[in-house]
């Protein structure tokens, strides 16, 4: 039987310890962290180039928020993974389910390669002489997970306890798992050398995960089965059935099938483990992007405009403007358009209590940037005060925007760069740079760029409601449905 290699990436999660430049509509997997214009989902699905030619490859299976679909299709398309199946789950279930859904989609002899979208690898020749190792042990039908050769005591982590040698001594048998541990525990872990850090990297068979999802977890299995039966298909998404898949159990991977598997719970079904030391970081709080970032003969990582004096051992990243530095020793301060985190680096992990105190607060700055991207391009908030409202809107070749009315408000529309088509009412015509035009209230209309560079706009709104759930959807290409999207 010839097996292939189907990346699955799994890009669900909010990112919330890297907040402000985090957040739920547009989390850490989507965005370029280290200065070269690669979102983490791109970097993670061009991270198998140049994988031995013995190893036949399929375009990835990528399982998301269905919110994000047009955003991960985008930068899939960016990077050249154009035949990539997007799996839309309607709730966060966890890893496992997640995985199950691509499991189900997949070839049953497909080789599975779970990979989150949001890890960073900084040296992609061992993981590829990893994958290698573990491409003959899946085959095999064994479970394989990649274990993290640990370069000091992290309380953050799980372990995974190397059992004896495989493969030609290039993995381990799974002795046990072991939960994140003390300091005083985590220092013996590593001085022993029998352990390794528990990374979320996973490779098995289709039908075998199946098979042991059938024995481990039977519920979750069934749930994703009908919401996979149920499902819709159109363009590259897969929409699973959002009321089978509410009813499926959450959990990880980790905890639903791969530590049950030293027991020889599932016949013919092994727990191995192959050593990585590839530069691994889970990029879990800013303090570990501290830790994979360059740094200057102080020890300070920069990115944008940063100036540091006297600072030493500190994250200084700036989106919009400088940030400027006297003085500090082992800060994080972080620099959006809408919202600055002054943090010490020993306390990144603790980030998340300030989105979970914004979002009791009811504020939107816990979930959206004041730059929201759309299917057809996105649109900067970039003033606003009591009746009115400016944007900065951008629209892609080629793209365009609902056809739609408003109850409460009305627009004036000035083109700044590139090309406008511009229905307004029962008239459908042509706005070039400098030209600009008024939409009424309760006036249809609908914003087009026909041209071939962005179409750029400033948009003026003004009226005694100004919310985005302040539009009635007529027509749309992207099908997206008014009472759950409300949006442009």
């Amino acid at each position: 039987m010839t097996h292939s290699l189907l990346p699955v990436i799994l890009c669900g999660g909010s990112g919330t310890r890297l907040w402000p430049l985090s957040r739920e509509t547009y989390p850490k997997q989507f965005l370029a962290l280290n200065g070269d214009g690669v979102s983490m989902l791109q970097d993670t699905a061009r991270r198998l180039d140049g994988l031995a030619s013995r190893i036949p490859r399929n375009a990835p299976v990528v399982v998301c928020n269905q919110d994000h679909r047009f955003l991960a299709a985008q930068q899939l398309q960016e990077a050249g993974f154009a035949g990539a199946t997007l799996v839309l789950e309607p709730i966060g279930r966890n890893t496992a389910p997640a995985l199950t859904l691509a499991a189900l989609v997949a070839p049953p002899d497909a080789i599975l390669l779970a990979m989150p979208a949001d890890h960073v690898m900084t040296k992609l020749e061992p993981l590829h002489q990893a994958v290698e190792t573990a491409w003959d042990l899946a085959q095999q039908g064994h479970m394989v997970t990649f274990g993290i050769v640990a370069s000091r005591p992290e309380t953050g982590y799980g372990y995974i306890r190397k059992g004896s040698a495989v493969g030609e001594g290039r993995a381990f048998a799974v002795e046990s798992f072991e939960e994140k541990p003390s300091l005083q525990l985590a220092q013996e872990y590593v001085a022993s050398g029998s352990y390794l850090w528990n990374s979320g990297l996973f490779m098995v068979r289709a039908d075998q995960w199946l098979r042991a999802m059938e024995a481990l977890q039977p519920q979750m299995l069934r749930a994703c089965q009908l919401s996979i039966e149920g499902c819709a298909r159109d363009m590259d998404f897969v929409r699973p059935n959002s009321d089978a898949f509410a009813a499926c159990p959450s959990d990880s991977i980790d905890y639903a099938v791969m530590e049950h598997l030293p027991r020889n719970v599932v016949q013919g079904m092994g727990a191995r483990v192959v050593p990585l030391d590839a530069g691994w970081s889970d990029l879990g709080a800013w303090d570990a992007l501290w830790d994979v970032l360059p740094r200057d003969a102080d020890g300070n990582a920069h990115a944008g405009q940063t100036l540091a004096i006297d600072t030493r051992n500190s994250l200084l990243f700036s989106e919009s403007c400088l940030v400027a530095a006297v003085g500090l020793d082992n800060v994080v301060v972080v620099e959006t358009p809408d919202a600055i985190l002054v943090v010490d680096k020993r306390r990144t992990q603790d980030v998340k209590k300030i989105v979970a105190e914004l979002k009791a607060q009811g504020r939107s700055l816990a979930s959206t940037h004041r730059k929201v991207h759309r299917p057809w391009g996105w649109y900067d908030s970039i003033d606003g005060g009591e009746r009115f409202q400016v944007k900065r809107i951008v629209v892609k070749p080629g793209a365009q925007l609902s056809l739609q009315m408003h109850h409460h408000r009305a627009e004036h529309w000035v083109v700044v760069k590139g090309t406008a088509q511009v229905t307004n009412g029962d008239r459908t015509f042509l706005l070039g740079e400098n030209e600009s035009t008024f939409i009424p209230l309760g006036h249809t209309h609908r914003l087009a760029n026909p041209g071939k560079v962005p179409l750029e706009i400033i948009e003026v709104q003004s009226g005694s409601y100004l919310g985005e759930d302040d539009i009635v959807r007529f027509e749309d290409t992207y099908g997206r449905v008014p009472a759950t999207e409300n949006a442009q």
